[in-house]
């Protein structure tokens, strides 16, 4: 499969069609660390960035905005999901493409998962993992 057909598989709901998609972007250790941890948010899930900081091993959530700022650095969006990272009062934070496809994102996400167990819902609102 090549990384188009694996992108038309996520879109009509294989969401783990690009799980495995090798990629390699260059960053610093705190991007790296950060992008490395976004990948393994699974679908439909999301995280807070101060969550996702304390994940990557920092002590605290005051490295929010450093993880922000990672994330947002990501040149490989969808692949690396940085649209799984929210804010941590359940509000969806700056999105390069802009919030209403990040909004779209995490929706797809939550259909493909609701339709796979029966029941769709479309709330609007993401959940924190």
């Amino acid at each position: 499969d090549g990384i188009a057909r694996r992108l038309d598989r996520y879109f009509r709901g294989e969401l783990d069609a690009i799980d495995d998609i090798d990629v390699a972007p260059r960053g610093t250790p705190l991007q790296a660390a950060v992008w490395s941890a976004v990948r393994r948010i699974p679908p439909g899930q999301v995280t807070s960035y101060g969550a996702l900081a304390v994940w990557i091993g920092h002590a605290d959530r005051r490295m929010a905005r450093s993880v922000g700022m990672a994330n947002a650095a990501n040149p490989v969006a969808i692949v690396i999901p940085c649209h799984r990272v929210i804010g941590k009062d359940g509000s969806l934070r700056g999105y390069a493409w802009g919030l209403e496809r990040k909004r779209w994102l995490l929706q797809h996400e939550r259909d493909r998962i609701a339709d796979a167990r029966g029941a769709r819902t479309d709330t609007g609102a993401p959940v924190l993992a």
